[in-house]
């Protein structure tokens, strides 16, 4: 539109009728530069805690990941048939598959009895999660694609397994922000290196800052793990602070002479973030300030609970502090394509007074109502057998478990069939687990996206449907 034709109109109606295509322009514009200007805010400080889409019914996420997979059919998913015809031929017809025999039946070797008001299935080898169970929603109808550790870890962590995309921890890190100016809003505790590696708890296309802050590794004890490159122990605080001060200032420089860069601004929070992290990681991390009955709870100093029953205790100590996303990992000690009792046995043992700690501890802090506990793994295990006594990848049906966080205690939902083959009834997929558990968190997983490449990515792609029913 011209400022000549402008002047040229002779009536109102040709002034409006001209200007139409002004006022859309302008419009266009406004909508154009809100997704830039919330992005330029997002960067300049990136972890500030931001409102959620609707009230959310936890603040932050505890999640315990059992790395290798174990079996479901073993520790929550009772069935009787299965015992019945050990030893049989599993026909594809009897659980719905193409496949014309599926194996042998391999049952369960360990008793399962109810527990709580609510009467939940638990396996005799989680005595003291048992005691929980009226705090638990178990949910038997999950499945996912991915028959390797591989594609399968990544579904579950990133929800997805081709191209590199954000992991959970830093999609929330990314739509909430953290409730601690001095600590990271995602930390993931003994990760698994193989597998996918650091894609497990990285950032991707968003920002760097939302990116998981390791603390070890899956194969390192606990104990002897740390946060890399925390403390200079070469210089005091005063110096780094100056030398800081320095480097800082050029980078805002820099920023000033240019346009805006979310680069440089992610890279300016990023240094500020790291420096104030060096008073208070490490007393974090330090459990002597722990009562002798807290750490007699979760069994550290004992065998063989010490090391998990350290990683849950310092998750709670992080959730307590602001820390919106908490992983913990146990080593690759679940994947039992042979001797599966006595793995189970073994890893079982490992956990479960840690994991019953951490649920007795949150809720005695008062923490529990708002932190959602989640327990699982990339798949779950065949009901038939492998190498005799073992039990091969299973994609097609396993389970997982939340606790607290707005879900509803004493829930068993979705069923297996008589076998534990394959969902018979309200089965939940990878991406309605994650739909879900963003809405806990107050997030609508269709609006919490980032652009990237010219398209609009998001957790659950273009997929998910939100659980309604397990949440309170």
């Amino acid at each position: 539109m011209s400022c000549h034709r402008f002047v040229q109109t002779n009536t109102r109606r040709d002034m409006l009728q001209t200007s139409a295509c002004g006022f859309a322009q302008l419009a266009l514009a406004a909508l154009a530069g809100r997704p830039a200007m919330a992005d330029t805010q997002e960067a300049r400080n990136p972890l500030a805690p931001r409102v959620a889409h609707f009230p959310p019914r936890a603040k932050r996420v505890i999640f315990l990941f059992m790395w290798g997979a174990p079996s479901h059919v073993d520790l929550f998913d009772p069935k009787p048939r299965l015992n019945a015809e050990s030893g049989k031929p599993l026909l594809g017809s009897s659980v719905g598959s193409d496949r014309q025999q599926l194996g042998t039946v391999l049952g369960s070797p360990f008793k399962f009895a109810q527990h709580g008001d609510s009467g939940i299935w638990i396996s005799e080898l989680f005595p003291h999660l048992a005691q929980h169970a009226d705090r638990m929603c178990v949910v038997r109808s999950m499945h996912t694609e991915g028959k390797g550790h591989g594609d399968a870890m990544l579904r579950l962590h990133t929800g997805q397994a081709n191209l590199v995309r954000p992991s959970v921890g830093a999609w929330v890190s990314y739509g909430l922000g953290c409730e601690s100016e001095n600590l990271p809003a995602f930390i993931t505790i003994s990760p698994p290196r193989g597998h996918g590696g650091a894609q497990h708890y990285g950032s991707a296309f968003l920002p760097a800052v939302h990116q998981g802050t390791a603390i070890g590794s899956a194969e390192l004890p606990v104990k002897d793990a740390a946060v890399p490159n925390l403390v200079n122990k070469q210089l005091k605080p005063d110096l780094q602070r100056r030398q800081l001060a320095l480097i800082q200032s050029m980078n805002r420089r820099h920023l000033q002479e240019t346009t805006a860069d979310q680069t440089i601004e992610a890279l300016i929070a990023n240094y500020e973030l790291a420096f104030r992290m060096q008073s208070t990681m490490p007393h974090v991390m330090d459990l002597c300030d722990e009562s002798k009955e807290t750490l007699e709870l979760y069994g550290v100093g004992k065998e063989p609970t010490d090391n998990f029953g350290r990683q849950c205790l310092l998750a709670r100590k992080f959730a307590e502090s602001g820390v919106r996303y908490i992983q913990v990992s146990t080593n690759f000690t679940w994947d039992h394509h042979r001797h599966v009792q006595e793995g189970s046995v073994a890893e079982s043992a490992k956990v479960d007074r840690p994991i019953a700690a951490l649920l007795t501890d949150l809720a005695g802090r008062g923490l529990l109502d708002d932190t959602l506990v989640l327990w699982g793994a990339e798949f779950g295990r065949t009901p038939t057998a492998e190498d005799r006594d073992g039990r091969n990848h299973h994609p097609q049906a396993f389970t997982m478990w939340m606790a607290g966080g707005g879900v509803r205690g004493g829930l068993s939902y979705g069923l297996t069939d008589d076998f534990g083959y394959a969902p018979v009834e309200n089965p939940v997929h990878m991406h309605d687990l994650h739909a879900t558990l963003l809405y806990a968190l107050g997030l609508d997983h269709e609006r919490l996206i980032y652009r990237h490449g010219g398209r609009d990515f998001r957790l659950t792609d273009v997929h998910g449907e939100i659980v309604h029913d397990i949440l309170a």
